[in-house]
């Protein structure tokens, strides 16, 4: 079994946390950052190496900057 990036778990953290933040769906961000339906959930899981061009389109569609998508959060 292959071992998730803890980078990619925190992106995958940090977009879940901003889309419910603004309670909208995987469908409305991914039409909003115009990626396919199911990149989100991918995402959101850890199961996608995303492009510094993915991250910007989900940071721009959620409202926040890519430096926010790359911090953890405090719990």
């Amino acid at each position: 079994m292959k071992t998730q990036s803890p980078t990619l778990k925190i992106i995958a953290e940090n977009v879940k946390a901003y889309r419910l933040a603004k309670d909208i769906s995987q469908e409305k961000l991914a039409e909003i950052a115009d990626v396919h339906r199911n990149y989100i959930g991918h995402v959101e899981r850890a199961e996608r190496n995303m492009t510094i061009d993915s991250i910007e389109r989900i940071a721009k569609a959620l409202g926040v900057t890519i430096i926010a998508l790359l911090t953890p959060q405090t719990k």
